[in-house]
């Protein structure tokens, strides 16, 4: 009974599971082959959203505070810039009287700097498409800084002339940050944001003025200078420290480096998680952005015939209103130099005296220019804006020269030295919008830096003409020339509004607001959006 139990047991154990009947075997086919089908859906599926261009992927990432910080580094970066430039319309006038220069020395103090700055700009522009954004950008932003306070400490014209040349090898790299912030804002919100930077400049203009109230309007002048330019060496270090634990190197250039692209990818996620935005949704695991083409960039390749004709007018108009923009400054400065070497101390020297409050008032108008541009350049356009205000800077300067020649009353100097520095401020920082959307990427800031080489050698010729003996209504006549090839040399470039960076062919910018499967710019904002409306 026992052995029979026990066999049954065993044989139930050992038998042989029943095979499956056809109809069992058959749906499981049919299951198995859905369940494949559907896998080959979602691969498919993932394979669509796998790859993104780094255009759509600045789109996503939004505007906010990642987009603040940087804004905030190159801005410091542009007040630096606009105090080293501005201050040397004091000191030039400041040193003429202590250390007895010639009108040729005076002028030299501040030419020189500009010549450091077309070295700047030949080497550090065309470093930064090889090397990257971020290294060339705390590069100049250090040289500024240290350099800019070592003029402080200086005890001869010679030392002088070396120190300012340094600090314009620096400034000549200034282009960099700037095209940096224009590579990671979206297309939609970028000419507006854009231009919010040169408030930054316009801040630094009145800080040197305010810093030469101070410290130059007393008499004896021993000594006060020097203290003047150490405080005008401020800002750029802040702009070190910001630069460094808040800005990245540029997902745009990054994409154009051989197997980078994750690194860029990497970046823009954590900028849109620095914007409150859901970075895991946008940019989900297994993305990847499409790398762009890797192409060498020098100088030979802006005369390649794809960019020779937009390279010489871009070289044309920054070259003028580089002439126009610091020559407007120095004239103002002239024109308010209340005792222009009449004056003279105890011992028989010249001295000077400046009208402060004029100087301070006619820099106040760049803050209305800045904002009446950022208020019409996604309305009017980036080229008709342009060649309007450098026609009305022209002639405002034109006319504020002949005026001061024919002794007319200080209020109404006000108004016209107010009405061209409004106009030169707008036609000046809607030509670096413009400039960095119409290069591309790997040409950017060596096209950029090319350009703004060019500005300087307008920088070095103007004060030739300023600090020379021509009358004001010669000056005036001159500079409205120049503001003429100005308006003739923007109006020959394409209009970039609206556009994606770079996106020049022919000449002429390719339409993209007709691509369907691209995100609408606004559709994505974060709570701390930048544009000033």
């Amino acid at each position: 009974m026992k052995d029979n139990a026990y066999e049954k047991v065993t044989n139930e154990e050992d038998k042989e599971p029943e095979p499956l009947t056809s109809s069992s075997t058959a749906a499981d086919d049919s299951s198995s082959s859905a369940d494949r089908h559907e896998g080959e859906e979602e691969v498919a599926e993932q394979t669509q959203i796998e790859h993104i261009t780094v255009d759509d992927a600045i789109e996503r990432m939004g505007l906010g505070r990642f987009q603040l910080y940087v804004l905030t580094a190159a801005g410091l970066c542009f007040a630096s810039d606009a105090m080293q430039v501005m201050l040397l319309s004091f000191l030039s006038e400041v040193l003429k009287v202590e250390w007895n220069l010639t009108d040729d020395e005076t002028a030299f103090i501040t030419s020189n700097l500009f010549v450091g700055a077309i070295f700047g700009t030949l080497i550090l522009g065309p470093l930064a498409d090889k090397k990257g954004r971020k290294p060339v950008f705390m590069l100049a932003a250090i040289i500024i800084s240290f350099f800019g306070m070592a003029v402080a400490f200086v005890s001869d014209y010679w030392s002088l002339l070396a120190m300012l040349f340094i600090v314009g090898f620096g400034v000549g790299g200034l282009t960099v940050p700037f095209d940096i912030l224009s590579e990671v804002l979206p297309a939609a919100s970028r000419g507006k944001n854009l231009l919010v930077i040169e408030y930054f400049w316009t801040f630094g203009v009145l800080l040197v003025v305010a810093a030469a109230k101070f410290t130059l309007a007393k008499v004896p002048l021993d000594g006060d200078w020097r203290l003047f330019v150490a405080l005008c060496s401020l800002p750029c270090f802040l702009s070190i420290v910001i630069g460094y634990f808040c800005v990245p190197e540029s997902p745009r250039w990054l994409c154009t480096q051989h197997g980078r692209s994750q690194e860029a990818l990497d970046i823009i996620r954590s900028a849109a998680k620095t914007n409150r935005l859901d970075a895991d949704f946008l940019f989900p695991e297994g993305m990847e952005l499409v790398p762009e083409e890797e192409e060498e960039s020098d100088f030979v390749e802006l005369f390649s015939p794809r960019w020779r004709w937009t390279t010489l007018k871009l070289w044309g108009a920054w070259g003028a209103f580089a002439f126009g923009y610091y020559g407007t400054i120095m004239v103002i400065t002239e024109i308010f130099d209340v005792d222009k070497g009449d004056s003279k101390t105890a011992d028989g020297q010249d001295t000077y005296h400046f009208d402060y409050g004029a100087i301070f008032l006619s820099s106040c108008a760049e803050l209305i220019g800045t904002t009446f541009a950022i208020s019409t350049v996604d309305t009017i356009g980036r080229i008709p804006l342009q060649a309007v205000s450098y026609a009305l800077a022209g002639i405002s300067v034109c006319v504020l020269c002949i005026l001061a020649d024919r002794e007319a009353k200080r209020n109404t100097l006000l108004v016209f030295s107010f009405t061209s520095r409004i106009f030169e401020m707008c036609g000046s920082c809607v030509s670096w919008v413009s400039t960095a959307e119409i290069l591309t990427t790997e040409v950017r800031t060596t096209g950029h830096s090319a350009a703004n080489a060019v500005a300087r050698i307008g920088s070095i010729i103007a004060p030739f003409l300023v600090e020379g003996d021509s009358s004001l209504t010669q000056k005036g006549l001159v500079m409205l020339a120049i503001h003429s090839v100005t308006v003739l040399c923007v109006s020959l470039l394409p209009e970039t509004k609206g556009s994606h960076m770079g996106r020049v062919s022919g000449g002429e910018v390719e339409d993209e607001q007709n691509h369907d499967d691209e995100p609408e710019a606004e559709e994505i904002q974060s709570e701390d959006e930048l544009i000033l409306t």
